[in-house]
């Protein structure tokens, strides 16, 4: 009698085992039963004309990015904004409630300052080196 029960229990653990087993609905891959769509020729001309209006649009643009500008006779063309001169650099926004931490003046993103002395020139660490941003500490 304890063979008979001790050869079922493994079969009995087989079974539940198996019966565990989930059975997948549907095979990967395949998402309901939609039909496939097909591009219709009125359909591909109707692409090319909307890619052809962009195309000259995209030609008007560069015709018109490409003339040259007019300055004025007392004007002089510089290449830094008037307002920040040599010398002169925005100043960091403290952040409130957190000692030697500012807000960065050209993304506002998170700076560590700690044992910077105030005034400092500090080059902003979120830009790479070559773009150069500065900000003073305030």
């Amino acid at each position: 009698m304890k063979s008979k029960l001790l050869l079922s229990l493994p079969l009995v653990g087989c079974i539940a085992l198996a019966s565990c087993y989930p059975i997948p609905d549907k095979p990967r891959g395949q998402r309901g039963q939609q039909a496939e769509e097909t591009v219709t020729s009125q359909d591909q001309q109707k692409i090319q004309e909307q890619r052809d209006r962009m195309k000259e649009t995209e030609e008007k643009e560069k015709e018109i990015a490409d003339q040259p500008k007019e300055t004025p006779k007392n004007e002089t063309v510089t290449d830094k904004p008037a307002t920040q001169k040599k010398g002169e650099y925005a100043f960091a926004n403290p952040v409130p409630g957190k000692e030697g931490f500012v807000f960065s003046p050209y993304n506002n993103k998170l700076v560590d300052v700690r044992d910077i002395p105030s005034g400092t020139l500090v080059q902003d660490p979120t830009y790479p080196a070559a773009e150069k941003k500065y900000f003073r500490v305030p």
